[in-house]
């Protein structure tokens, strides 16, 4: 009998193990003090002709992003019907053999897993993802690989590359929207136009992440994604009903009620520093699952490489720096550390 899921995943459990070696007993805790549903908040608010009641729309979304740094959203504008179609596509990625995964060719050698930096369990994410830029989603050659896979694969994955590249298309445009509309909103609360993002945040530098978090045999206290927080403006989630994911509230971890109906959205590292600590960038993890797969997909607004980032009001609590500066001083972090320490770098 072939083991499909030895086939199927990334080789974590050996990378695990070797890791262990270096790992101490207890290195890492993980106490969680309660489960919670993150402030819920209905766009519809913002389509209203009731001035006020769109007031209020954008004054809740302004404090859950100050106080929480995660809100849910209802009414995003992106059917459930479309979101289920994506998953059902992106199971069936990730059921391809590890090796077609890998492959240099696939969906623009944009597949991860693991995090190789790791020095230790405890920066090691039990994960594998495809990161695809906005850009490319649209792009055909961008799935060439697909038609060959299915012929070769056919036996261990049903996956189609017009479909797949049809609904994640479809969800990544929605997202990008849904990401630009709720910046703007943000934007606005702090007295600048809706609009101050539009000509910074290219289509090359925002990405649609599809993860993957295999069923976990060595222990539920495993990061499927280790605490970090988001090297982005603003990020939109869509997660399965799973659960596993838990963000820090008040130095205590929290885990996220999955709610089937709403899309999760958090600040990231630069809408931090751009409003100067008015909203939160907040440290957020994957616990993994022994018994089930965890699947969910993230989109994240990002600017160009060249842009420019600024606190909006004085005196400024953080440096300027670029984009691409900070991304350069994340990896030259984690190649030293193993672990990235993001905006405490730039504060002045």
């Amino acid at each position: 009998m072939i083991d499909f899921e030895s086939q199927r995943d990334p080789p974590l459990l050996d990378r695990f193990n070797s890791l262990s070696l270096n790992s101490q007993c207890g290195e890492h805790q993980n106490k969680l003090m309660q489960e919670c549903e993150l402030p819920v908040i209905d766009l519809n608010g913002l389509k209203s002709l009731d001035v006020k009641e769109r007031q209020r729309c954008v004054a809740a979304i302004a404090a859950a992003a100050s106080d929480w740094g995660f809100f849910q959203v209802l009414n995003h504008g992106i059917s459930l019907e479309l979101l289920g179609e994506m998953r059902r596509e992106q199971v069936r990625l990730f059921e391809m053999p590890f090796e077609r995964k890998a492959n240099r060719g696939l969906l623009d050698n944009s597949y991860r897993w693991g995090n190789l930096a790791a020095k230790s369990t405890a920066q090691f994410s039990w994960s594998e993802a495809f990161h695809i830029p906005l850009n490319k989603i649209s792009d055909e050659a961008c799935y060439g690989e697909f038609s060959s896979l299915r012929r070769a694969e056919l036996s261990m994955c049903s996956i189609g590359c017009s479909t797949f590249r049809e609904a994640t298309k479809k969800v990544a445009v929605s997202m990008s929207k849904l990401a630009r509309l709720l910046a703007g909103v943000l934007a606005e609360n702090l007295g600048h136009p809706e609009g101050v993002f539009d000509g910074v945040c290219n289509e090359s530098t925002c990405f649609l992440r599809l993860n993957h978090y295999p069923r976990c045999p060595v222990t539920a206290e495993t990061f499927g994604l280790v605490p970090h927080t988001d090297s982005d403006f603003l990020t939109v989630l869509y997660q399965d009903q799973v659960g596993g994911l838990q963000l820090m509230k008040d130095t205590k971890w929290i885990a996220v009620k999955p709610n089937p109906s709403t899309l999760i959205v958090n600040i990231g590292d630069l809408f931090q520093a751009w409003s100067n600590n008015v909203y939160k960038s907040v440290v957020h993890k994957v616990m993994v699952n022994k018994k089930v797969d965890r699947h969910s997909a993230a989109y994240f607004l990002c600017p160009s490489y060249d842009s420019l980032i600024g606190s909006c009001k004085e005196p400024s609590l953080y440096k300027k720096f670029t984009f691409g500066e900070y991304r350069q001083q994340i990896h030259e972090d984690v190649k030293k550390t193993g672990h990235k320490i993001g905006l405490r770098r730039f504060l002045l």
